[in-house]
């Protein structure tokens, strides 16, 4: 099953309060800390459509842009509809910020039939996406708060599937070369 498919099955299994939050970070690579924390003063719908996390709210203190396009707008489109003015929060549950949620997560995961996975891999998933689209290391780093290239690589997690594809993507580079005579190269032993 594509990762892409397990997600969607563990998103429709959660509460459906917490399915936007998540897809957020599925999306944004931002870590929960992050998302929670988001307010609608670091929204800026009309200047472009992008979000400014704070240096405070960043894990790593720096804060970041986030442009919002196609599932991220939708997802914020979604929370403006849900807004409660008196709630600072872009994502929430009954106008409360969202706390931790490991019960509701644990229970889609079993629903889901995924086993035991961890919150945190939804970040690792966005970098690892990142890269399998072809974003610059240095744009999908900067776009996940990446600081160091150490932390970067560690949730860049390489799967078995990539190494796999690898393999063919160099057979096809291969085949597609054009034939040329093989050059043989003579080892003969010098006399002395």
């Amino acid at each position: 099953m594509h990762p892409r498919d397990q997600f969607e099955r563990l998103r429709d299994a959660l509460p459906e309060d917490l399915r936007d939050p998540v897809s957020f970070l599925y999306f944004s690579g931002w870590h929960v800390s992050e998302m929670r924390a988001l307010e609608w003063r670091d929204v800026d719908l009309e200047g472009g459509g992008i979000i400014r996390l704070r240096p405070d709210l960043s894990k790593t203190k720096d804060g970041r842009p986030l442009p919002l396009r196609r599932e991220l707008a939708e997802i914020i489109d979604r929370a403006r509809e849900r807004r409660i003015p008196e709630c600072t929060t872009v994502f929430h549950r009954d106008g409360r910020p969202i706390a931790l949620f490991r019960r509701s997560w644990a229970t889609a995961c079993k629903k889901a039939g995924l086993g035991n996975i961890l919150v945190h891999d939804l970040p690792r998933t966005a970098v690892r996406n990142l890269v399998r689209a072809g974003v610059p290391d240095k744009i999908a780093m900067a776009l996940s708060g990446h600081k160091t290239r150490s932390g970067f690589d560690r949730d860049n997690i390489v799967a078995e599937d990539g190494l796999a594809r690898a393999i063919e993507n160099v057979s096809d580079h291969l085949a597609a070369q054009p034939q040329t005579p093989a050059i043989v190269l003579s080892l003969k032993k010098r006399s002395a």
